[in-house]
């Protein structure tokens, strides 16, 4: 990459090509002597008393170069170090004017000085080091000495070493645009064409934070595959069928269906429980996995996790993730008994009712239990219809009755005081945060169970 200086190189090489080509063509022998300058066109209408034709190259603006412009990374990183020298890509806009001393004399320099640079559209890095390359020393006595300093510093500005080549192409200024220039160059018009010349590529020296080399690349291209979650059906035993729609109770067992389930680690979490891996039975289609015997009665979600495996050695990350699909675990009576039981004949009945339930029920978790009054099918039916009586109870909050401090933990027993009731037999259920216990049906399609009855 270039330094600053390559600006004012590239300006010189342009002027060093005009000369050296209108020495070459004899252009004195035609218009006389000639001046090749890179002067602002007021100073050049400073110096019209010499009378003398001149080639005048003058850089009037300079342009971002939008090729070059976001090729490069951000030059700091999050703590504000630099870490990498973006390069500086400009582009370079001349006006060639030219000024006869006689008539004529400036369409013939105009005419050259096109020629030339329609001959040169490519700045060849020989071509650059030759114009910008001081003239060798000469002894103190034969009079002459190094070039100046001002211009011999131009040689620094490594512009034949930079990554792209310089390239001159002609651009185009209409009417409008060339009489506001010439009107704030504040100077007269003269034959003029115009332009372009990119691109330079200025680098800055300073010091840059760098990381270290990367030793080995470990790359595992994987195919996108998402997981999807259809359905959720499910099967009390290994043995059992799978039916679809039942009640999902503790101890069975979830069947999901769906697509592209089976991944290279696949990971199952039933309410945000994870099961172990050598219980699941994964195909691409479907996945059976039982519940975990702490998960709670109520509403739970499932979900299937694609691992990867990355690294040296090989350590499992988390990847593509499926839907969640929720589906209700129904708490299930296992055995009913009755305590303190008060009252008798045809007064109403208080007692507490002592339940053995799956899944065990949580400290917070809501406890409402539900009494139909059973009616057997009679025959031939009574000839008035029979209302049922019903009852609901909400069992106490068990962390409410306990210290603060000392939780007692999920249990499978519940304590649930009733009073007001009939003596009688009754339908009993549950409901454990809204999800409901299943009541059992006769061959007649009945409803027969649990029963409980109340003497």
């Amino acid at each position: 990459m270039s330094t600053a200086l390559a600006i004012a190189s590239v300006t010189a090489v342009l002027k060093d090509l005009l000369n050296n080509g209108l020495i070459d063509h004899d252009v004195d022998a035609s218009v006389g002597e000639v001046i090749v300058s890179t002067l602002p066109p007021d100073r050049v209408d400073a110096l019209d008393s010499q009378k003398k034709s001149r080639l005048n190259i003058f850089m009037y603006q300079v342009t971002p170069n939008a090729g070059w412009r976001n090729t490069a990374l951000p030059s700091r990183n999050a703590n504000g170090d630099r870490v990498s020298n973006p390069p500086l890509a400009l582009d370079l806009h001349y006006l060639l004017t030219a000024y006869g001393a006689e008539e004529l004399h400036a369409e013939i320099l105009l005419g050259y000085g096109m020629q030339l640079l329609h001959e040169t559209p490519v700045l060849t890095r020989d071509a650059i080091r030759r114009s910008l390359t001081p003239p060798s020393p000469v002894t103190a006595g034969a009079g002459g000495g190094d070039l100046p300093p001002a211009m011999a510093a131009l040689f620094s500005s490594e512009l034949a070493e930079q990554v792209e080549q310089i390239k001159v192409a002609p651009s185009a200024l209409n009417t409008e645009e060339i009489s506001r220039m010439w009107s704030a160059f504040q100077a007269k018009y003269r034959p003029t064409a115009v332009y372009q010349v990119s691109v330079v590529l200025i680098e800055s020296r300073g010091t840059t934070r760098s990381a270290l080399p990367v030793r080995s690349r470990k790359v595992k291209v994987i195919p996108f595959k998402q997981p999807i979650i259809q359905q959720i059906n499910s099967r009390a035993t290994p043995t059992d069928l799978i039916v679809s729609g039942q009640p999902i109770l503790a101890g069975y067992q979830l069947v999901l269906a769906g697509s592209q389930l089976s991944g290279e680690i696949t990971r199952v979490f039933v309410g945000g429980i994870e099961v172990p891996a050598n219980q699941v039975v994964v195909t691409d289609s479907q996945v059976i996995t039982p519940l975990p015997v702490t998960l709670a009665a109520g509403v739970n979600g499932v979900q299937v996790v694609h691992n990867t495996a990355l690294g040296s050695p090989p350590v499992p990350h988390r990847g593509v993730e499926s839907n969640v699909a929720a589906f209700v675990l129904q708490p299930r009576i296992e055995n009913i008994n009755i305590s303190n039981s008060q009252g008798s004949g045809n007064s109403l009945r208080s007692a507490n009712l002592n339940l053995t339930v799956k899944p065990a029920i949580g400290d917070t978790q809501r406890v409402l239990l539900l009494l139909n009054q059973f009616l057997p099918l009679a025959s031939p039916p009574p000839s008035v219809d029979v209302v049922p009586d019903s009852y609901s109870f909400v069992a106490p909050i068990r962390r409410v009755l306990s210290p603060p401090t000392s939780p007692p933990g999920p249990s499978e027993n519940i304590t649930i005081p009733i009073k007001g009731v009939r003596a009688g037999s009754y339908l009993l259920r549950i409901q454990v945060d809204g999800a409901e216990s299943p009541l059992g049906t006769n061959p007649a399609g009945q409803y027969v169970a649990p029963l409980l009855t109340i003497p």
